[in-house]
């Protein structure tokens, strides 16, 4: 049994592939964004949104440490419908709990259960890709995973945010989020009936079932912890992958509640729909773009080179925020040129952090689920700074609140700048 087993008489990987990383990006955006423009529209404090909705996200980073006992019983097809499924339902279990007196605490209980599934549901995805495509297919795929993630985000932060604004004008703002979470519930429903017909399912053999078990598996987990802590310059490395996102961890919860927040509270007093428009297709059009220029970027230069620029191009934009907060400008126009270029910024910035963590930590006998490890620990970098981003913003404004921004910019250039490299950019590593 291989992977060269399923190279015939299959359904086209991209026919699974699409709608896989779709499924896969919509819970994280929904819960980490879309979630608090609902917060904010039904009058949540910024730092209740911010706090919870970070917190949440806890389960993306602990999610290696489950991740090989999901190989003890079941299948990865299993995992990827049973998951869409429970996400179906929680979405629609949100939409009831809207209209209750103690909707915050029932509804953002329930998104914690979607960060759970959703990042169960990244292990089984991954694992699915992984198994069934060649190292060849891998990289010819590659790129459709990323645009249906970020497909994800376009309908998600945008599309239905823009629709949840239009509805709010003749709904009400409970009813119009109700059908939102509805909708969400009825793709989930989609997606686990598609890819129940459609996903690939390998075969475990019975010597696969009788060896995969807990005390094995405990075993494995404990050696791919202790290796991955035990790396050249780990500490350096953690250090760089947490700091990179530091400033960004404060930024991207305040900046939609920012947004949405009256003008004579210092906000923009844009519309939900202005903000489904303007982050939802500008925003990841930019980001999209941004990623794409900056892998020709590294492939010139190199990521040893290119780092410090890429931190820069990810960091400096958020100067965009300050500005806008500073002359809260009553147009769409210069709203939208902003998000445009820190979107750009963030999409060019960020690949050096993916690129990083495959090439510089990841290597060595357990690849995959050090890289697993690594982008764990790298949400760190953004779910604390955002956990308590709304306290800072509503003691100090947003005015001073988006210099603090640019304050935390500066342990990103500090550790880009000392980061280690202990494996040689050109190295081939053996498998």
């Amino acid at each position: 049994m291989g992977k060269k087993s399923f190279a015939t008489n299959r359904i086209q990987p991209i026919l699974w592939i699409s709608t896989l990383y779709f499924a896969m990006g919509m819970p994280f955006v929904t819960v980490n964004a879309v979630s608090g423009i609902m917060y904010k529209d039904m009058g949540i404090s910024d730092s209740k949104i911010a706090f919870w909705t970070a917190l949440i996200l806890f389960s993306w980073t602990l999610k290696p440490l489950w991740s090989p006992f999901l190989e003890i019983y079941k299948t990865k097809k299993f995992f990827v419908v049973f998951t869409q499924f429970a996400i179906g339902i929680l979405f629609a279990l949100i939409a009831l709990s809207l209209p209750l007196p103690g909707f915050f605490k029932y509804s953002i209980a329930l998104f914690a259960v979607i960060a759970f599934c959703g990042a169960t549901h990244d292990i089984a995805a991954d694992g699915t890709y992984i198994y069934f495509l060649t190292n060849k297919e891998q990289a010819q795929y590659i790129g459709w995973q990323g645009a249906f993630y970020n497909l994800a985000k376009i309908i998600s932060s945008g599309i239905l945010v823009y629709f949840a604004g239009v509805l709010e004008k003749t709904k009400g703002i409970t009813h119009a989020w109700m059908i939102i979470m509805g909708v969400y519930a009825l793709l989930f429903f989609a997606l686990a009936v598609y890819h129940y017909f459609l996903l690939p399912k390998e075969n475990k053999s019975v010597q696969e079932k009788f060896e995969k078990t807990a005390g094995n598996v405990r075993q494995e987990l404990w050696d791919v912890i202790t290796s991955f802590f035990t790396k050249r310059n780990i500490i350096g490395s953690l250090l760089f992958i947490v700091l990179y996102r530091f400033a960004e961890g404060f930024a991207i919860k305040i900046a939609p509640l920012f947004f949405k927040a009256p003008r004579s509270s210092g906000g923009l007093g844009l519309s939900t729909s202005d903000i489904g428009l303007i982050y939802g297709t500008y925003g990841s059009g930019a980001f999209i773009l941004g990623s794409v220029l900056a892998g020709y970027f590294i492939s010139a230069r190199g990521l040893k080179k290119s780092l410090i620029w890429l931190c820069a191009a990810f960091n400096i934009p958020f100067i965009v925020y300050a500005l806008l907060a500073y002359y809260q400008p009553a147009n769409l126009l210069p709203v939208s040129i902003a998000v445009i270029v820190e979107y750009f910024g963030y999409g060019f910035g960020f690949v050096g952090l993916i690129l990083y963590m495959m090439q510089q930590i990841a290597p060595g006998k357990h690849k995959t689920a050090h890289y697993a490890f690594a982008t764990g620990i790298m949400n760190l970098g953004v779910m604390i700074p955002g956990m308590f981003s709304g306290m800072i913003s509503d003691w100090v404004g947003y005015k001073l609140f988006f210099i603090w921004v640019l304050v935390a910019t500066i342990p990103a250039f500090i550790i880009t700048w000392l980061v280690p490299f202990p494996y040689p950019e050109q190295q081939k590593e053996q498998a």
